[in-house]
């Protein structure tokens, strides 16, 4: 007669215990990261908005450390139409997508460029805001276009649009600098590029615009223009089941764009209407 090591089977009989809880458990994880949570999201009538509150104007802090920027006044706006009110929290941008999934936030909504990457992870809304990829750089580095940036150390933020491009389209910058410095932030990038740590950054045109214009000595930065990269649009990320919710925003920046809304909005960040 066979002597049965118990040991052995309690041991094998416990990893495919394990095993199985481990699938249930993913397959319940993405059967709810699918399933429509209007009526669980909006149970105690506030919504959770994830965003960067350093990335200007989309969204940061006055000198006061009041909340504000152009998609933080949007999403007020929308959600103030839709009898909600709207709570917004920092997070790492590296793990924005994340933070979705695992309900820390309801949608990530802070100038998210559209891409086809991203919407294998997100719903995304229509696109409400247009914007460009550019180099900021001092103008004593005479940096007029991007093969001047050959041999020299750009800076760019980690999980960015910017950082996607530039390893998408590796001939217009990154076959050219010598390094390239991943930052959590815009804001501490470009406090590298004032001190000579780095030569450029790699940013929206929308945050360069208002960073350089808010700077003591405008005139000091180059702001170029990266027209081998294709022109960014932003959209709302939603997670995929979210549709009523995801619905609700289409509606109402429709209207928006319609009443001069987010027009008003615009020229109080920029300067001008939404996309001129």
């Amino acid at each position: 007669m066979k002597k049965i090591n118990w040991r052995k089977q309690i041991i094998g009989n416990s990893i495919v215990l394990a095993v199985v809880v481990a699938l249930i458990g993913l397959i319940w994880f993405r059967a709810s990261a699918n399933q429509d949570t209007w009526a669980k999201t909006t149970a105690d009538k506030t919504v959770v908005v994830g965003l960067d509150d350093t990335y200007v104007p989309m969204g940061f802090r006055d000198k006061n450390g009041k909340l504000v920027g152009y998609d933080v006044d949007l999403a007020r706006a929308t959600f103030k139409k839709l009898g909600l009110k709207v709570k917004f929290q920092p997070i790492d941008w590296s793990m924005k997508e994340t933070e979705l999934k695992t309900g820390h936030i309801d949608m990530i909504w802070n100038g998210y460029t559209i891409t086809a990457q991203r919407a294998k992870k997100v719903a995304f809304s229509t696109p409400y805001h247009k914007d460009r990829q550019v180099l900021v750089s001092m103008v004593s580095s005479q940096i007029k276009q991007t093969s001047d940036m050959k041999g020299l150390t750009l800076g760019l933020q980690t999980g960015s649009a910017g950082a996607s491009e530039y390893n998408q389209y590796k001939s217009v910058l990154k076959d050219q600098v010598k390094d390239a410095v991943q930052y959590d932030t815009f804001d501490k990038a470009l406090n590298d590029l004032q001190v000579g740590r780095i030569d450029a950054v790699l940013i929206d045109s929308d945050y360069a615009g208002y960073y350089v214009s808010h700077e003591k000595n405008p005139s000091d930065f180059k702001i170029t223009t990266i027209k081998e990269f294709p022109q960014d649009e932003y959209g709302v990320g939603f997670r995929k089941g979210d549709a009523t919710l995801r619905a609700k925003v289409n509606k109402q920046l429709a209207k928006f764009q319609k009443d001069g809304t987010i027009d008003d909005i615009s020229k109080k960040y920029f300067g001008t209407k939404n996309n001129d």
